[in-house]
């Protein structure tokens, strides 16, 4: 397993006693390589396809051609149920695209990213349901409003 810093090396380690710096986006790719906090509906993936889109000439695809080479074969390796695509777009910024179960795609744009973040991107694609986002209009939602009206604080008896 290729981890990306030696921060998380050092977390894996139970030996080491040196102070380790530790923030959020480490433990979000720590996860992401472990297995930890994936989703699937029903036990499948809703991922079926993701599509790796970078120019290479370009200075922002130089994170997401770093990713090819040193977090990509780890994340097909790791997610055998995933088909991954390379796809060469010249003069284009890089994106990742998302193929689902549910006939959506989504498209995330990697542009000017380390390698760790597209990682971390890969893996949100990897772990969501596919669904489109609504918005919602109301804090409360029920299949069976209530007759009386919604309860709140302002209420004189």
């Amino acid at each position: 397993m290729l981890l990306p810093s030696a921060a998380l090396q050092a977390i894996l380690r139970a030996d080491t006693a040196a102070p380790i710096t530790f923030n959020l986006l480490s433990a979000a790719v720590l996860l992401s390589l472990s297995g930890h906090a994936q989703m699937a509906l029903r036990g499948v993936w809703q991922l079926q396809k993701l599509v790796v889109s970078y120019c290479n000439w370009g200075g922002s695809s130089r994170g997401i051609r770093a990713f090819m080479e040193s977090h990509l074969p780890d994340f097909k390796e790791s997610n055998p149920q995933l088909e991954v695509v390379t796809e060469l777009i010249r003069g284009q910024h890089p994106h990742l695209k998302g193929f689902y179960r549910n006939r959506n795609e989504r498209v995330v744009s990697v542009k000017n990213m380390t390698p760790e973040d597209v990682l971390l991107h890969a893996t949100r694609l990897r772990n969501a349901l596919g669904r489109k986002v609504i918005k919602m209009r109301t804090r409360h939602v029920t299949k069976h409003p209530s007759v009386q009206g919604t309860w709140t604080t302002d209420v004189k008896f």
